[in-house]
């Protein structure tokens, strides 16, 4: 099964924008993440239109954030990015008038709905610096991000 990870590819990105000096081309980005710039430039104008980024034209133009990352939560970047679904699990619909699928069903959706709550109180918590914090107390280790943008 193939998992979204968008959320965790664009928190990335971020992060590393807020490091790079000057703007991030949609082309840049797109060789960091192993996808094409048309990809790019979808997503980030998802989060441009939030208030998060911000695109710069002409020569030496890109990506910009445009708030701090002190403003900005895993919570505001999973709803700009349209709440992808958190969970794959999902509900039988085989036999509805069965009252053990319906019983089943009520207990994953209650359970799932909960988990759902707890997890998003979490995102709205944490602050993209927060990350970027963790990140650079990684970074004095040996193991560096294999896919940082190039600074100009």
């Amino acid at each position: 099964m193939r998992h979204d990870t968008r959320l965790s590819r664009m928190l990335h990105v971020l992060v590393h924008m807020d490091r790079h000096e000057g703007a991030a081309t949609s082309e840049t980005i797109a060789a960091m993440l192993g996808t094409n710039a048309v990809v790019v430039r979808r997503t980030m104008a998802g989060l441009r239109n939030q208030g998060y980024v911000r695109s710069e034209k002409g020569h030496g133009g890109g990506w910009v954030l445009a708030r701090p990352l002190e403003e900005i939560t895993l919570l505001d970047i999973h709803n700009a990015l349209g709440a992808p679904q958190l969970f794959s699990i999902g509900l039988a619909g085989d036999n509805p008038n069965c009252v053990i699928e319906q019983a089943v069903n009520a207990s994953l959706a209650g359970a799932m709905h909960e988990a759902q709550a707890i997890l998003l109180a979490k995102f709205g918590k944490v602050t993209l610096a927060a990350l970027a914090e963790e990140s650079s107390k990684r970074w004095a280790k040996p193991a560096h991000c294999s896919l940082a943008m190039e600074h100009s």
